[in-house]
């Protein structure tokens, strides 16, 4: 059995067996705390097997379950309570003891640095730096020199500012404040435009300090954690914020490192991807400069941001060689772990015209997993017949990579997140599923809508009015139907304008005679090209709803 200390009176282990009990008696062991729930894995000891060899040996057995990545404030003061009150030496276990260190760390936040407390964690082999924003904010007076707002919303993308906006068109005089880091916004459903020689990259772009109200206070730190029971927000700058409701719109995570050998071949040795601002020019000047090889566009599992986008790259690129008289002599394979070209049957048809007139080899259930930049080559990966994995590997010129995507780290340790990592909400009224003044919209929600500019569009009116009533105490009428839109950019000049909601339902914007969603569109290319940007800049973000007005809910189900 390994135990590890953490100074002289506490130790921590993982998992331990009724057997070791014997052993932590003989080494003076008096406490013996346990912090990982019952049934928590098929191969855990009974807790009570535990208990009974500690009563037997003259050891104090306390029973403290925490949920891994879910330590709140609560959690931490029993925990405390407990060391203050039973004699040591004592031990604390979990399943890695991880558990049980952050639970001593945090508590030992009142008495002693983060500097000491990381470093005895650190000794013991416990990476717990993630932890200095809440061991910042515990060691200070609780509640004391902290700002409190009507509204705190984490994120000052596409979601988070629009919120802003949804909530100053509601009520004026609401104290707002902004938790974002960055400096520059991003127009990010340009950037398929960019790859494609249609926008420039500078048309994607603005200051965040143009697009952020004077009303608006602006906290230029990112957000590290959460104490959800104490209304509090941890600032990765040490320090912290209170809210009487929290809106969360971080957006995801692109893990790049997911894909061993990608981040450092990004930019260089024909590897892009339209996912990021700076690589977005390098599509283009990869299809500009192709003129035979192999080309190869990728699309992970999901949930993505903008599930259409992989696709996107592939027709526009195709699109060009096509009307360069290139097609001929370029290889298009298309990689994707789904089963299917597009999530909704009712656009599928289109695509697939598409796809035989590029004569795009689709790769269905095939995961990129590896890339060798300087080789050209990527790895791949899919399940046979039998359930076996088999791997293979593909030479190419040229390679548009969509990254893996996660909710954010500091989401994902929290206790705001989900048994998925994303933040767990109502999927109707995008309020938390257990904390009632907390609400999550855009990509970093676990709702079941596609993650798209255009589902941000219609969820904050929802999440604006819902908060409002939430700070009114009365009931949440606003109701979101799922709505995402993805225009599929099929060739320059034409656009599949997939409009859908919860459950793949259709629901378009426009009478077909005008715009047919299911089938290719000229005008549907001029929304997007030129109308879309312009109301997302002046509309979007400064609260002016058009088409986007909250659905409601009947009122006998908020009773």
């Amino acid at each position: 059995m390994q135990r590890l200390a953490l100074d002289d009176a506490f130790s921590v282990a993982p998992q331990i067996q009724p057997e070791d009990v014997a052993e932590l008696a003989a080494a003076g062991i008096r406490t013996l705390i346990c912090n990982r729930p019952d049934g928590e894995a098929a191969d855990q000891p009974d807790t009570q097997a535990i208990a009974q060899a500690a009563h037997e040996h003259g050891i104090v057995f306390v029973h403290q379950p925490v949920l891994s990545g879910a330590i709140d404030a609560s959690d931490v003061a029993a925990f405390g309570a407990v060391l203050a009150k039973h004699a040591g030496p004592v031990l604390a276990f979990c399943r890695s003891g991880t558990r049980s260190a952050t639970l001593w760390a945090l508590a030992q936040a009142s008495t002693r640095s983060p500097e000491e407390i990381l470093a005895a964690t650190a000794r013991a082999g416990f990476d717990l730096s993630a932890l200095r924003p809440r061991l910042l904010a515990a060691g200070r007076s609780s509640g004391r020199g902290e700002p409190t707002y009507d509204v705190v919303v984490v994120g000052g993308g596409a979601a988070g500012l629009a919120t802003c906006a949804s909530l100053l068109k509601r009520r004026q005089g609401l104290s707002i404040c902004v938790v974002e880091p960055a400096s520059e916004h991003y127009y990010q459903p340009g950037w398929t435009m960019v790859g494609a020689g249609v926008f420039t990259q500078e048309r994607t772009v603005r200051p965040m300090a143009r697009l952020i109200p004077d009303c608006i206070a602006w906290e230029r730190s990112a957000a590290a954690a959460f104490e959800p029971e104490q209304d509090r927000v941890l600032l990765a700058n040490g320090g912290s914020l209170r809210y009487r409701v929290l809106v969360m719109a971080p957006g995801l995570k692109l893990d790049w490192d997911a894909i061993p050998g990608l981040r450092e071949t990004l930019g260089r040795n024909g590897v892009t991807s339209n996912y990021r601002f700076d690589l977005a020019p390098y599509t283009w000047e990869l299809v500009r400069g192709l003129h035979r090889g192999r080309a190869l566009f990728t699309q992970p599992p999901m949930p993505i941001k903008c599930a259409g986008a992989p696709q996107k790259a592939m027709y526009l690129s195709a699109d060009h060689w096509l009307r360069g008289g290139r097609l001929d002599g370029i290889e298009i394979q298309y990689h994707t772990a789904g089963a299917a070209i597009f999530g909704v049957e009712a656009y599928v048809p289109a695509l697939l015209e598409y796809v035989e007139r590029y004569r795009a080899d689709l790769n269905f259930g095939s995961t990129l997993v590896a890339i060798d930049g300087p080789a050209r080559t990527a790895t791949f990966a899919r399940t046979d017949g039998s359930g076996q994995r088999i791997e293979e590997t593909r030479d190419f010129d040229m390679i548009h990579v969509c990254p893996p995507q996660t909710a954010p780290d500091f989401v994902r340790s929290s206790p705001l997140a989900g048994a998925s990592g994303w933040i767990d909400v109502d999927p109707v009224t995008l309020r938390h599923a257990r904390y009632a003044n907390v609400f999550a919209l855009g990509d970093v929600s676990a709702a079941p809508n596609a993650k798209t500019a255009a589902a941000a569009r219609k969820q904050a009116p929802v999440v604006a009015e819902n908060a409002l009533a939430c700070l009114d105490d009365k009931p949440l009428l606003a109701a979101y139907d799922g709505y995402g839109s993805c225009p599929l950019t099929v060739e320059r000049g034409k656009i599949v304008l997939a409009e859908f909601g919860y459950g793949g339902k259709l629901l378009p914007s426009f009478p077909s005679w005008l715009i047919d969603g299911r089938r290719p569109s000229r005008l549907a290319w001029h929304l997007k090209s030129e109308a879309l940007p312009s109301l997302y800049w002046n509309a979007m973000l400064k609260g002016r709803e058009w088409l986007c007005a909250p659905g409601r809910r009947a009122i006998e189900q908020t009773v």
